[in-house]
Parts: C-alpha cells; sequence; structure tokens
C-alpha cells in the first residue's frame, strides 16, 4: 500500500498520536467553487476541524498517489489546477497509473479514508439517485459505497438535484442508517427541509459515537449518514429552490449534459441564478459539516 498511499505530515503525526481525524473529499475544491474561493474556504475548513480538536485529512490523487492529507503549497496548486478529473471508484485505478490529477468524489474519498482507518468523513451533500432514473439509470456511485465502507458521513443531506424520496429508499434498501442531527427532517442541501424524514433524531453526539461504536462492533458494515441541516441565516427557501432546480434541470437535458457532469453545472447555475447567495451557502454548510464532523471524532475516538 506504500506504494499508493501518501499521508502528509500533518497526518502522520496524528496517527502516530492517536489524535482523531476527520477525511475531507476534494471534488468540493475544484468543482464545487471557483479559484480562489475554493481554496479559501478549503483553508478556513481545515481550520475549524483543527479548532474543534481533530486532524484534517483532505484527500485527492495527485502524482500517481492517493494523498491522505494535503499541505497548504499542494492545496493551492490543486484548487488552481485546470483539467483534473472528476474521480470516483471507476477512476482510481487509471488515475494512478498514468499520473493524472484527480479530485475524489464521496464515493472514492470514503474509500480511501477507510483504507487509512478514518471513521470520520465530511462533505457538501450526497450523491443519490437522480430525477428520472426510470430512463436514465443514473444512480450515484456515492450510495453503493455507504453499503460496503465503515465511515460516518456528515453532510446537509442530498443534493438537491436528486430524487430524495428514492435515495433514502435504496439507503434503507442497503441498511444504511440516516440520522438526523437536532431535526427528524432529511434536509436538502440549500434548504434545511424536503417532504422526507430520517430513519432518527439524535441530538447528542456522544450518542451518535456510540451508535457508530455498536454498529460496527456487530460487524454492521457500512456507512451512517448524518444529516446536518445548513444554518438558519444561510437557508434557501425549500419552494423558490426546487423549482429553479427543476427549471435549470430541464436546460441540462435540452443541453446534453448528464453523468458526472450533471452536478459542476448545476453547482455553476444554480449560483449564477441566486446571485452568488448558493455558494455562500454552500460554505456556510461545509463549515458547519466540519465543525459537527470534527466534535464526533473526537468523542468516537475517546471511547
Amino acid at each position: 500500500m506504500r506504494r499508493y498511499v501518501s499521508y502528509s505530515e500533518e497526518v502522520k503525526e496524528a496517527m502516530k498520536y492517536g489524535k482523531p481525524l476527520v477525511a475531507l473529499e476534494s471534488t468540493i475544491i475544484t468543482y464545487g467553487m471557483p479559484y480562489p474561493e475554493n481554496v479559501k474556504a478549503a483553508r478556513e475548513v481545515q481550520q475549524i476541524i483543527r479548532e474543534n480538536g481533530a486532524v484534517p485529512a483532505t484527500i485527492a490523487i495527485m502524482d500517481g498517489k492517493i494523498k491522505i492529507g494535503l499541505s497548504d503549497e499542494e492545496l493551492e496548486s490543486f484548487g488552481d489546477s485546470k483539467g483534473v478529473i472528476k474521480a470516483s471508484r471507476r477512476d482510481i485505478s487509471y488515475l494512478i497509473a498514468t499520473k493524472k490529477p484527480g479530485a475524489t468524489t464521496v464515493a472514492a474519498s470514503m474509500f480511501f479514508a477507510d483504507l487509512a482507518r478514518i471513521r470520520v468523513f465530511t462533505t457538501g451533500a450526497i450523491g443519490g439517485v437522480h430525477r428520472g432514473v426510470e430512463e436514465t439509470l443514473d444512480i450515484s456511485a456515492d450510495l453503493e459505497e455507504f453499503a460496503l465502507t465503515s465511515v460516518a458521513v456528515v453532510c446537509s443531506g442530498a443534493k438537491s438535484i436528486l430524487d430524495l424520496g428514492k435515495t433514502l429508499e435504496y439507503m434503507e434498501t442497503k441498511g444504511v442508517p440516516v440520522i438526523g442531527y437536532r431535526t427528524n427532517i432529511f434536509p436538502a442541501f440549500y434548504t434545511r427541509g424536503s417532504e422526507h424524514r430520517v430513519d432518527y433524531q439524535v441530538d447528542d453526539i456522544e450518542l451518535m459515537a456510540e451508535m457508530l461504536r455498536v454498529k460496527w462492533n456487530l460487524g454492521l458494515e457500512g456507512s451512517t449518514i448524518i444529516a446536518n441541516p445548513i444554518p438558519e441565516e444561510y437557508a434557501m427557501d425549500q419552494h423558490y429552490m426546487d423549482q429553479l432546480v427543476s427549471n435549470a434541470l430541464i436546460e441540462a437535458k435540452q443541453l446534453g449534459i448528464s453523468g458526472k457532469d450533471l452536478t459542476p453545472y448545476m453547482l455553476k447555475k444554480v449560483q449564477q441564478l441566486t446571485d452568488g447567495k448558493s455558494l455562500e451557502a454552500n460554505i456556510a454548510l461545509v463549515k458547519s459539516n466540519a465543525a459537527l464532523a470534527a466534535k464526533l471524532a473526537v468523542s468516537f475516538n475517546g471511547n
């Protein structure tokens, strides 16, 4: 494994002394936000994790290596790079063999976090079952990874471009519990609410950590989704966002945009249509999720 995996000095030290770690994806840097806001936000998110007692481990593929933790220089270089490939499970071997840069998705980041024995991962929102799946069969690789990989996923629910009901049904079939942190409603990325409920509302971080221990100690492999709604002051109106996203999806279909290109297109389109408010919301929820993930990692690591 040493041939393929490289750890930052900060992550190495954390592993040596048994400090709690939080894994972070890198698609949010290259595809979720424009430069230089992406690098600024990534640094702020990492600092939030440190301030809450854990060590950040941003994951990416660079120079034929799986990077577990990026130095400040690597983060800057990665955030300003062109032609970085969006890397899910299927892309890993190609990118490492060709030494091309890859921004790891939720699925790939979870896989690498598990390799590094990091049990808590944070992101903005998860992928899932896309609208119109009956015609396209477009289902995110994230959902299969949740069933396979024993990593807790702290997020603000699922992306609003998805069919939330089918996404939750898929996770139920795969035995993936969905916990709402201080809410019984499943959030939808930019909005705090949706028409769907979580499996369990849990208000106490210690209890969440204990649920993870019980699950994995019993050999119940797979993830637990921890849905943390966007902070109220940054939340957007649910009806307004539903309409906006629906119109943008129609336009994307007319342009023939689908698959891994759809999410980056939608993020950019929604940012334009909301005059940048969606970007502010995205940054706010990622920071909120990072703080919760760090507290969970500290609690999980303590016993």
